[in-house]
């Protein structure tokens, strides 16, 4: 149509039904050869998810759009390809430290997409211990918040199993009050889960519902569930998780702390690709004598890697360092320092970079 015509309403119909048909062509199309992949892959036992090809193409795309998509629309939308296209080729479970509707489910959909097979686990441990069965190809599990600082749950089990750390997702964390009743002064008890009390706590003295008791849970998305069975209680809970069992949001966006984010680790089996923007996770055991660790830190700095995080922690009655740094395992400037202090350190995993902390 020439420029400057105006078209119709029905004609803008028409013309998004032929752009929509010329979409499922390409979809079509480009599953074939994802097909192709999946096969040449099957040959070498390589895995079907590589997070690292799959921000190359995100960055590649982003780089180059000059259209109205924003780059939070055009993860959400190839992601979301990427994941059907995975579960084409072979569905593999995701087991995440549930319920559904919690804040992990949601950290796993935002990588594996709706279709992906998800398995709901009550506790950190167990997460791990069905991706090393092979009950789930990957387990999804919290690893640090910006309020209440990082999982040690997390941080024990990656010491225990000889998992991967394969990608990090990060989630912004709100909070809604959703109860039955209309008139939230009448409310006598408050479900959640402990942390989320103390996130949410200027919240609740504003309301006047300080005297309210406040009930912890294992998780938010039960806290929402048991609301739903009394008007005169109330839960403290992800929106999500108030609209999976209908219950009335009051309140949204109610945590104290309106930067609150947490941080989720992916983990599975097998070891990424340099992206050339990688992050990589370590544990590390040093010998108790002084000067122990500005030696190993020392190393880092000679070798100009920029550790950005030094966490201490008790392990089994020992002190275990949680350690992070901008780069691969298998950079040139990394890989003497891994090999001089190989008894020490115990590498996690090498994945590209969401964030610089939380």
């Amino acid at each position: 149509m020439e420029k400057g015509v105006k078209m119709t309403l029905d004609e803008l119909r028409s013309s998004i039904d032929n752009i929509d048909d010329t979409l499922l062509k390409l979809y079509n199309e480009r599953m074939e050869y994802v097909h192709k992949v999946g096969e040449l892959k099957n040959t070498t036992g390589a895995p079907i998810y590589r997070p690292e090809r799959e921000q190359s193409i995100l960055n590649r795309l982003k780089d180059q759009n000059s259209g109205k998509l924003t780059n939070s629309a055009i993860d959400a939308l190839f992601l979301e390809m990427f994941a059907v296209a995975r579960n084409l080729e072979l569905p593999e479970g995701v087991a995440f430290l549930g319920p559904e509707a919690s804040f992990t489910h949601q950290a796993a959909e935002s990588k594996f997409g709706a279709m992906s097979e998800y398995l709901p686990i009550g506790s950190i441990q167990g997460v791990f211990r069905e991706v090393e069965k092979g009950t789930a190809k990957f387990g999804v599990i919290p690893i640090e918040n910006s309020s209440n600082g990082i999982v040690s749950d997390t941080i024990s089990c990656l010491d225990e199993y000889n998992l991967k750390i394969i990608a990090e997702v990060m989630i912004d964390v709100h909070f809604a009050f959703a109860t039955l009743n209309e008139n939230y002064k009448n409310i006598t008890k408050i479900y959640s889960k402990d942390i989320a009390f103390g996130q949410c706590r200027k919240f609740l003295q504003d309301l006047g519902l300080d005297d309210a008791e406040l009930v912890p849970v294992e998780s938010t998305a039960k806290a929402a569930k048991l609301a739903t069975k009394d008007e005169n209680i109330a839960a403290l809970c992800p929106s999500i998780a108030a609209k999976l069992y209908n219950l009335p949001i009051r309140f949204e966006n109610i945590e104290d702390n309106t930067t609150n984010r947490t941080r989720f680790f992916i983990i599975s089996n097998f070891e990424n690709e340099i992206s050339g923007d990688d992050k990589t996770s370590l544990l590390v055991r040093l010998s108790n004598k002084p000067g122990s660790l500005v030696d190993f830190l020392n190393y880092f700095e000679e070798a100009g890697v920029n550790l950005t995080k030094i966490k201490s922690h008790i392990v089994d009655g020992h002190s275990i360092f949680f350690i992070e740094f901008n780069g691969h395992k298998d950079d040139e400037n990394v890989k003497p320092i891994l090999e001089k202090m190989k008894k020490e350190i115990k590498v996690l995993g090498s994945y590209v970079k969401e964030t610089d902390d939380v």
